[in-house]
């Protein structure tokens, strides 16, 4: 414990959310990437945005179910407090770092230039600095100041929207038109977009859920309304719809296989660790993503056991660590562009031929579960599936009756 970095967090909600919204085909902000991004980097031991929460009544839930303490800021008092939350957040982070010697690495979530003076001065203070913004939305002048930033865009678990398919955004909680944002926040080259409902409901599912589950949802879901409520609720229900994605998405964290939890959180490892993984490292980072992780669930007696069992399939790689019985871990050698053509290519063959865009991502992690389509360098799977087509894999295309996009083997 006393060899490991702890990091405070501290959010400027209100440029996260509306950089997501208009430069990310109006997603809602989610804070779980950021939070398994950090699990990786060390132990969060403070977890703060600044908002006035008016704005954002959806999205105060969802933080609080993250563990973030909510200051409030309100906005409404005059031009004279536009400012309020900055300030607020900058005299908390210097007084953090003067009272509490033991907190190493403070987090700056935000993509405003303002925040430049606060990292050179936490620098000052020996502090290692870690930033986080949306990639559009973030000025040029603030990464160069940290000693890491992470675009929240390229983040594992960030699905961003494909910019053809969004549609005007309607209004959700938080800010909108005349009242989104203030006056120096960059504005969105274009207005802001939205997916379709449901799309964007099947797409969160299909993360989430085993394969047949998620099939079930993303099919049925759009077209099995019954004849006797199709005329009375086709616009009321939307917003219920939406908050209980919402709730589907923090309440079933524990349906990624454990295959898929472990190669992702490796991969996390790996690339913020400059040294090699060991057992007992990447034990202390799966209780950080979830404290209720335990090897036991799975009907194993010890993790030395499950890791042997991952190994055994081929999912991870063991060799002698610094200790016995805690061995370093590395995922098998990542597969290139190629390959995971080919890999989507087969998954849609034992599919039938042909099978829907929802839940074909969780099927192929079951074949690879260290797979994930932003270390090919590309930002969704929407855009993976392109990228397979256009290399003649497979093909690609708009179903009207299945309100998902249809792959079938080239």
């Amino acid at each position: 414990m006393d060899t490991e970095e702890r990091l405070a967090v501290f959010l400027d909600y209100e440029n996260l959310a509306l950089g997501a919204r208009e430069h990310l085909g109006g997603m809602q902000f989610d804070f779980k990437p950021i939070a398994d991004a950090l699990a990786a980097r060390g132990r969060v031991v403070v977890r703060r945005a600044y908002a006035d929460w008016s704005y954002f009544d959806e999205d105060r839930r969802a933080l609080t179910r993250h563990q973030v303490e909510l200051i409030e800021m309100p906005q409404r008092m005059g031009a004279s407090r536009k400012n309020a939350a900055d300030i607020k957040m900058v005299v908390d982070a210097i007084e953090m770092a003067f009272e509490r010697e033991y907190i190493t690495t403070f987090v700056m979530c935000t993509g405003d230039s303002d925040f430049s003076p606060l990292v050179h001065k936490l620098r000052e203070l020996d502090k290692r600095v870690i930033g986080v913004g949306v990639e559009n939305s973030t000025s040029r002048l603030l990464p160069s100041a940290c000693d890491e930033f992470l675009f929240y865009d390229r983040l594992e678990g960030v699905d961003v929207p494909d910019a053809s398919e969004a549609k005007p955004a309607s209004s959700r909680s938080g800010r909108g038109g005349a009242k989104g944002g203030r006056g120096r926040r960059k504005k969105a080259a274009e207005p802001a977009a939205n997916v379709d409902a449901a799309a964007a409901l099947a797409s969160d599912i299909a993360a989430l859920e085993p394969a047949a589950k998620t099939s079930e949802t993303v099919t049925e879901a759009p077209v099995a309304a019954e004849p006797a409520v199709e005329p009375a609720t086709p616009a009321e229900p939307e917003p219920e719809e939406v908050d209980e994605s919402d709730e589907v998405e923090e309440t079933a964290g524990e349906e990624p296989t454990m295959e898929v939890r472990v190669a992702q959180t490796l991969a996390d490892l790996q690339a913020s660790s400059s040294g090699t993984v060991t057992a007992s490292m990447l034990k202390r980072t799966l209780v950080r993503k979830d404290p209720t992780f335990s090897e036991s669930d799975y009907g194993f007696r010890s993790f030395g056991e499950f890791l042997r069992f991952l190994a055994d399939r081929g999912f991870v790689v063991l060799a002698s660590g610094p200790s016995t019985g805690d061995p370093e871990v590395a995922l098998p050698e990542q597969q290139d562009t190629e390959g995971a053509f080919g890999l989507l290519r087969t998954v849609v063959q034992d599919a039938g031929g042909s099978a829907p865009l929802s839940g074909l991502k969780n099927e192929v992690r079951k074949r690879r579960p260290d797979f994930s389509e932003k270390a090919l360098g590309y930002r969704g799977f929407l855009q993976f599936a392109k990228g397979a087509q256009a290399a003649g894999a497979v093909a690609l295309a708009w179903d009207d009756d299945a309100d998902d996009y249809v792959l079938t083997a080239g």
